[in-house]
């Protein structure tokens, strides 16, 4: 009698042998389709799961990031310019969140935020993705600021001195020179172990040429990192995505110990952007008609600057964000939101930029809440002195255009203070040296320069710096020690005198200065 049910088991061994040899292994897809598209972002329906700020993926190839997740609809952020996508087309998620490329392999590169190159040295032969958006160190990780970042601007690093790991927000009217102020700081690391990455969101793409090429010609460019979110060809998304990108880029670096700078041109313009897309997907809008997060947006951002504790790594970053204001009001929404946030800022004027004061740095609405304490004691030492007479002079200058000064000290303490105005403006893509900056700031408090007329002090500081340049001896004992000692106030001073005399000799006014 024949066995029915073993029949039927080996039938269906057989088979299911026999169709194991073209059976494909089964394929999950996470699926959606898009409900709306334009204007730089999209809304979809489906993928139940997916999570904040996964990527996603259009059927054109580009991707999306998604920043809100409703009870029935999805809206994400296009990264990238999409053609050919509609409504109703299939989006996949991706099951990660967006990653950018980090480490050694990106220094001296030009990427978008995505890591992706926008130079002609090929691929960005990165071995390691991070998130682009991620917490802030927490309080326990953190070292305090002890360190200077010197930014090769007499102005800023005597009475504004920023400091490794802190957050100094650079803010004024448009061409102002805000993004100067920021590349010569960048400009100026090429003497030190600073690794600086410029993030440009939204900027013209002439402008941000012009950036890079000034750092490749005067600075280190092995050691700067670009990332480029420009205004004509990047999609919103991009530019939206640039700061959060560059501050994981130098996070790296301060997780390996070493320190980094970060420009980020400009959070105005960011602003800008996250109130575009933030209107574009229904959020209700606030003062200026951003969102009522924006503030979370940027401080959440910023407070990833930071010095880190030794078993956190041990290094830095620092921020240099830059913002724009309208017709110098400080007093505006995104202005006193990122002066609240940072430690401090420093306010260049119009006024004072058209002028001819260059860099046109407001010392009366300027300040930096952490970096004095990080200044050099030589620095330290010349420049409290210099606060308190320039504030003098500025109050008395005003009263010089009504008339001539009859008083003897009041106009010694005028001539005085535009001798101090000169030292402390200086030309574009020359940051001075640390010593240079301490010799120039001695012949100020000793009022060697008070003997001579005011268009000498360029001439003056140039000579100057020649001089300190070949005394290597001297260089190095200063930016060792940061300390002017009596043997090396002296040997300064020395050097001070004999290159006025020079100047002196030069003109044909006598034997030198006295």
């Amino acid at each position: 009698m024949i066995d029915l049910a073993s029949s039927l088991d080996a039938w269906a061994a057989g088979a299911a042998r026999r169709l194991g040899r073209f059976a494909a292994p089964p394929v999950i897809e996470r699926i959606g389709r898009i409900t709306h598209i334009g204007d730089g972002v999209a809304r979809l329906t489906g993928l139940p799961d997916a999570a904040l700020d996964e990527l996603l993926q259009l059927p054109d190839g580009t991707m999306a990031q998604a920043v809100e997740l409703g009870r029935h609809e999805i809206g994400c952020v296009l990264l990238d310019n999409t053609r050919g996508v509609s409504a109703g087309d299939v989006v996949r998620g991706t099951g990660r969140v967006v990653q950018v490329p980090v480490g050694d392999a990106l220094l001296g590169r030009i990427v978008d935020p995505l890591g992706r190159p926008l130079d002609d040295r090929g691929p960005v032969g990165a071995d390691r993705f991070e998130p682009a958006d991620r917490p802030a160190p927490a309080i326990i990780d953190r070292a305090p600021v002890t360190v200077p970042l010197e930014t090769g601007t007499a102005v800023v690093d005597a009475m504004f001195a920023i400091g490794r790991g802190q957050r100094e927000l650079i803010i004024g009217d448009r061409s102002t020179g805000k993004t100067t102020l920021a590349v010569d700081a960048i400009i100026n690391q090429r003497t030190s172990n600073v690794v600086c990455v410029y993030v440009a969101v939204g900027q013209r793409a002439s402008a941000i040429k012009r950036v890079i090429e000034q750092v490749q010609t005067h600075g280190d460019p092995a050691r700067c990192l670009f990332v480029v979110a420009d205004a004509e060809h990047a999609a919103p998304g991009l530019q939206w995505l640039a700061p959060y990108a560059g501050f994981t880029m130098a996070e790296h670096f301060a997780r390996q110990g070493r320190d980094a700078l970060i420009v980020i041109d400009d959070l105005t313009k960011h602003a800008d952007v996250h109130r575009q897309i933030s209107l574009l997907l229904q959020q209700p809008p606030g003062r200026e008609a951003f969102p009522g997060d924006i503030f979370y947006v940027h401080a959440r951002l910023l407070e990833r600057a930071a010095k880190l504790h030794a078993r956190c790594g041990g290094g830095s970053v620092t921020a240099l964000p830059i913002a724009e204001t309208q017709e110098g009001n400080l007093s505006a929404y995104i202005p006193t939101n990122l002066i609240s946030i940072t430690d401090g800022q420093i306010v260049l004027d119009a006024k004072l930029f058209h002028a001819g004061q260059k860099p046109a740095v407001d010392v009366g609405l300027s300040v930096s809440r952490v970096g004095g304490k990080t200044q050099k004691p030589a620095m330290r030492a010349l420049a409290e002195p210099l606060r308190l007479a320039y504030a003098q002079f500025l109050e008395l200058e005003v009263f010089t255009h009504f008339g001539g000064i009859s008083d003897e000290r009041t106009r010694k303490v005028v001539e005085h203070g535009r001798r101090i105005r000169a030292v402390l403006g200086q030309p574009q893509l020359a940051p001075q040296p640390f010593e240079l900056q301490v010799a120039m700031l001695l012949a100020l408090s000793e009022e060697v320069l008070d003997k001579l007329p005011v268009e000498q002090v360029g001439p003056f500081r140039s000579a100057l710096a020649d001089a300190i340049r070949a005394r290597s001896g001297l260089t190095t004992h200063l930016q060792e020690s940061g300390e002017l000692d009596e043997v090396i106030r002296a040997d300064l001073r020395r050097l001070i005198d004999a290159v006025g005399a020079g100047l002196a000799e030069k003109a044909g006014g006598g034997p030198g200065l006295v």
